[in-house]
């Protein structure tokens, strides 16, 4: 089969090897599936319900304008639905937003180990990635800029909390850095775990301002992964620029319905955000107990220092999958010198408190 050239001369690969994979690989299911930053603590049980409902009704279309989800978004972040996007999760919409803005031979700019679906997206489309290093385990916003004025960039690309290091950036920081992006250059705000930061790290910024769109997301905090939905804020002119190429009914009803429930059950979402700042301290725990550093996290995951390389922390992965846990790790040194652990009930912490020093052991020098 002849490609076309684009595609042709891209890798045959994918950002991230799933669980499910994996566990084929091994023949045997995890014990603990602590890799991917699911909400294993389950979406709000009205939103379960509302999805059940909507079973009965999934041989309709989804509503392609999205319009009750659209509307509630609205009234929740207080803009105007035109402010609104939603679509098949953070993914998607990035993948939506490269092709609308970044023609082939444009200059895009990111972290060196930040978030690889986005680069994916970018390569997809023939986009001129070009990355800076962290600083301190956290994006440099000072690089970014740097870069982005050195490349005439189209897009910035900055998580807020970060994935994989868990770090954040105080909104003034943000602030600063979108008064001096250049002309024609729109940041990327990528807003998956902003449920979990302190409100020091979400900026206040208006719905209309054109140099930036946010990218929040209902996998994480809302427990919604599986059903592929998110949401784009930006200004309307952009937000409109999504309808000339979007899939329009790349959004499923049941996804909506769950969405819609999701939002409305805050009590939910504040016990999840709870539940998961016990489980940081109980990963941090576990981890000082085994000579590990946690990383102070905003997220809904931690990174562990193992005080070593990416060699050992390679290996460190591969010897917890033999024990039962999925986990994960940064690609690039020197975070890579980390393992990220998402967060859990607590008998998958449990599972992880066993398997981490057996682990260990089995990699250690006799």
């Amino acid at each position: 089969m002849r490609f076309a050239p684009l595609p042709a001369g891209l890798p045959a690969t994918v950002p991230f090897v799933g669980p499910e994979t994996l566990e084929r690989q091994r023949g045997a299911p995890f014990a603990a599936r602590l890799g991917a930053n699911e909400s294993a603590f389950g979406p709000s049980p009205l939103a379960a319900r509302a999805m059940r409902e909507a079973v009965g009704q999934v041989w309709r279309y989804g509503d392609s304008t999205n319009h009750d989800l659209t509307h509630a978004l609205a009234a929740h972040h207080r803009v105007a639905p035109e402010n609104v996007m939603v679509g098949e999760g953070i993914d998607g919409l990035l993948g939506t937003l490269v092709r609308l803005i970044v023609a082939p031979g444009d200059a895009v700019v990111t972290s060196d180990g930040a978030y690889p679906t986005f680069n994916y997206h970018v390569a997809g489309f023939g986009g001129m990635l070009h990355k800076v290093p962290y600083r301190n385990d956290a994006e440099d916003p000072e690089a970014l800029l740097e870069a982005a004025h050195a490349t005439g960039a189209r897009l910035v690309y900055l998580a807020n909390p970060d994935n994989p290091m868990g770090s954040w950036h105080d909104a003034p920081t943000i602030t600063a850095l979108l008064e001096r992006l250049p002309a024609d250059c729109l940041l990327v705000l990528d807003q998956a775990y902003a449920e979990f930061a302190p409100a020091s790290a979400i900026p206040d910024i208006a719905a209309d301002d054109p140099r930036v769109i946010r990218m929040r997301t209902f996998s994480k905090a809302y427990g919604l992964a599986g059903a592929r939905i998110g949401y784009a804020l930006g200004a309307p002119d952009l937000i409109a620029g999504f309808d000339r190429i979007r899939n329009h009914f790349g959004v499923n009803r049941i996804a909506q319905a769950g969405a819609l429930a999701a939002l409305a059950d805050q009590g939910w979402l504040a016990h999840v955000v709870a539940e998961v700042a016990a489980a940081r301290e109980r990963i941090a725990a576990i981890g000082t107990a085994n000579g590990l550093t946690a990383l102070p996290s905003a997220t809904n995951f931690v990174a562990l220092d193992t005080h070593r390389d990416g060699a050992h922390a390679r290996a460190l992965i591969a010897a917890l999958a033999d024990q039962g846990v999925f986990a994960r790790m940064p690609g690039v040194s020197p975070l890579d010198r980390c393992i990220r652990i998402s967060t859990a009930p607590l008998h998958e912490l449990d599972v992880l408190e066993d398997a981490l020093p057996r682990a260990l052991a089995a990699i250690s020098p006799a």
